[in-house]
């Protein structure tokens, strides 16, 4: 049977998770979410596993320095079994909550490489390393994965494996590969797997608010959700989630908040070694996300693509945050303005 999951959660409480994403759920963000309510669990950027590679120090800190008081998992991603009981083993000495395997990742780049997402063509590979993790790994191994390639054709045959070698927590992008984040998420498939399977399921893949999450663990049954995109958007909304869920009052964020959230990505991603421009330029992959509940105009939008300097960025956040501080930020993304992952989303 599935091992119990040691996660801080409130008694009868849906789990959250913060999705991996690479280049954004670092250290210094996960900390972050911390001080605006921790989703209840953490998963790294995934380590690349192949011939001769070695543990990414830079992730590894997400581990070994995470004071945020949440388990965190090391995600895996790679398809030489050598290798990955390599990394596992060495992993394993680490305070980790467990191993993640990424079955999930949509990026051409990756997928490519037969890893990710790419593997979900070949699903006896996926055995085959499911036996070998599985027979190594004596605490939790949990696997992230989306419904399939370019067709829903093996989804029935990895539910089965997910049996088969005890997965102990399944994350699930209701989309497949080839449908990267475009369209509607199949959350009836989220909610066969939640049938099927003999682990929680964590329900993934365009939920975007506390209503969104409210209303998606309804449809699927599942156990919790797991967010990415929308953490960026709003760091708040692991605390909504959970307020909610328990009947209590959500708090409404406003332009201000906004402001200061924005002031924060800021320290957090100055770096004495970065350009005052290249910084501002990498603040984008998140104000892309951000700006898609500030204007249904998109105003804010267009300007922040323009700016080049720290004193341009926040003279555009004076005029759009501050002149109407207490204006709420959308609960949705206006539709017209949604963001597209500018990283190997993995969410």
């Amino acid at each position: 049977m599935p091992k119990a999951l040691p996660l801080p959660i409130a008694q009868g409480q849906p789990l959250t998770a913060l999705a991996p994403m690479q280049d954004v759920t670092d250290l210094a963000f996960m900390q972050m979410l911390s001080e605006y309510g921790c989703p209840d669990y953490y998963v790294t950027e995934y380590f690349r596993v192949y011939a001769n590679s070695n543990i990414d120090k830079k992730i590894l800190r997400s581990i070994t320095h995470n004071n945020t008081g949440r388990p965190v998992f090391a995600q895996l991603i790679g398809e030489s079994i050598p290798d990955l009981l390599r990394i596992t083993k060495q992993l394993i000495g680490y305070p980790i909550a467990g191993i993640d395997l990424n079955l999930g990742c949509p990026a051409p780049r990756v997928y490519r490489k037969n890893v990710g997402g790419g593997l979900l063509r070949e699903p006896d590979t996926i055995e085959r390393i499911f036996a070998a993790l599985r027979s190594q790994i004596s605490g939790l191994f949990t696997v992230k994965m989306r419904v399939g390639f370019d067709s829903t054709t093996n989804f029935e045959r990895l539910l089965q494996l997910i049996n088969q070698y005890q997965i102990d927590l399944l994350s699930l992008h209701g989309r497949t590969v080839k449908e990267l984040y475009r369209g509607e998420v199949h959350y009836d498939l989220i909610r066969h797997a939640v049938q099927t399977v003999n682990c929680p399921v964590l329900a993934n893949g365009n939920i975007t608010s506390y209503l969104k999450a409210e209303a998606v663990l309804q449809e699927t049954g599942a156990a919790g959700v797991m967010i990415g995109r929308a953490a960026i958007r709003n760091p708040w909304i692991f605390q909504q989630i959970r307020d909610r869920l328990a009947g209590q009052p959500v708090r409404a964020i406003t332009l201000s908040d906004v402001y200061h959230y924005i002031q924060h990505l800021y320290a957090i991603t100055c770096q004495d070694t970065l350009r005052e421009k290249s910084h501002i330029n990498s603040l984008k992959k998140f104000l892309n996300f951000i700006g898609t509940g500030i204007d249904p105009e998109g105003q804010f939008l267009a300007g922040m693509r323009l700016v080049q300097s720290k004193q341009e960025l926040f003279e555009l956040c004076d005029r759009h945050l501050l002149e109407h501080p207490d204006q709420p930020l959308a609960i949705e993304p206006y539709e017209n303005l949604i963001a597209r992952p500018s990283c190997e989303s993995n969410a």
